[in-house]
């Protein structure tokens, strides 16, 4: 893949995610949040079985996937959940806030201290919470639960980056992911008897799309992008992904604009940005760290 295909690869990846916002939250009238991230996994699994399953290296990456799926399962679940509860434009913006997290979890584990312009770049997105969400006051438990989604998809990036710099097989590697992540998703149901039936075909079919376009083919080629974009640029087009579900959000979904959450919209992409473009001097002559995606 070209650098400049791999670009647009990416650049569709964040629309195909910021799409999935509003269609989530409709869907979870007809369907329980992790019923629904179980049958949207389990699927994408079923449908990449066919070419997963005849490769050689069929059986690679069963630990890298164990971890990925854990974090992935963590973040869908808690996304999932917090949906239900708050807006749609609130919990893309929030879930953006993953690139916050990526120097905070470098300084818990691997002790090496945020920049200034990361610091900057926490400010700004605290300060766009506050705007997004209220306050401490105004947030709400879906706001609270899609913060530690954020966490969690940070723990995913930066955990892929690695694993697809060595050489991956991205068809392994996605349909482990996908099998045990919807293996999660329905152990939990269980575990917690939450009801696993779609009641309308208008959600099954977007459990359909989620599996197909933004799991399946999307996971697909961020794989494959990771491994000719370098980091700083990928993550500068993920930080895409909260606009276009704001954008959704707004249009499609019907969600009334209100100029004082955008504005903290704004000052939550301003911190990604702030963070990644901080980055190129933090990991600058490293060619083995693990760097945020």
């Amino acid at each position: 893949m070209s650098p400049f295909w791999a670009d647009v690869g990416l650049v569709y990846c964040a629309v195909a995610w910021g799409s999935t916002f509003y269609l989530v939250k409709e869907a979870l009238a007809d369907v329980d949040p992790l019923a629904l991230v179980a049958h949207r996994f389990l699927l994408a699994a079923l449908l990449l079985a066919p070419w997963a399953l005849s490769r050689p290296s069929r059986a690679r990456h069963l630990k890298e996937s164990a971890i990925l799926a854990f974090f992935l399962f963590l973040g869908y679940a808690t996304q999932t959940v917090g949906l239900a509860y708050t807006s749609v434009s609130n919990s893309g913006f929030i879930t953006g806030l993953f690139v916050v997290f990526v120097p905070l979890f470098l300084l818990v584990f691997l002790r090496r201290p945020p920049t200034r312009a990361q610091w900057l770049s926490c400010g700004l997105a605290l300060g766009g919470l506050a705007l997004l969400t209220g306050g401490v006051r105004g947030a709400n438990f879906g706001d609270a639960i899609t913060v530690v989604g954020a966490a969690a998809y940070a723990a995913h990036l930066l955990t892929t980056d690695r694993v697809v710099r060595a050489d991956a097989d991205p068809f392994a590697l996605a349909f482990h992911q996908f099998w045990m992540t919807g293996a999660l998703a329905l152990l939990a149901a269980l575990a917690l008897g939450r009801p696993l039936e779609v009641r309308a075909s208008r959600a099954a079919g977007s459990i359909a799309f989620l599996a197909v376009v933004p799991t399946l083919s999307a996971f697909f080629i961020q794989m494959k992008g990771q491994k000719v974009v370098p980091p700083v640029r990928t993550t500068l087009i993920f930080s895409l992904e909260p606009v276009f579900a704001a954008v959704f959000a707004w249009t499609l979904g019907g969600e009334t604009f209100v100029p004082s959450r955008a504005a903290g919209g704004l000052l939550i992409v301003a911190a990604m940005i702030t963070g990644e473009l901080s980055s190129l001097g933090l990991f600058k002559g490293r060619r083995k760290e693990i760097l945020p995606v």
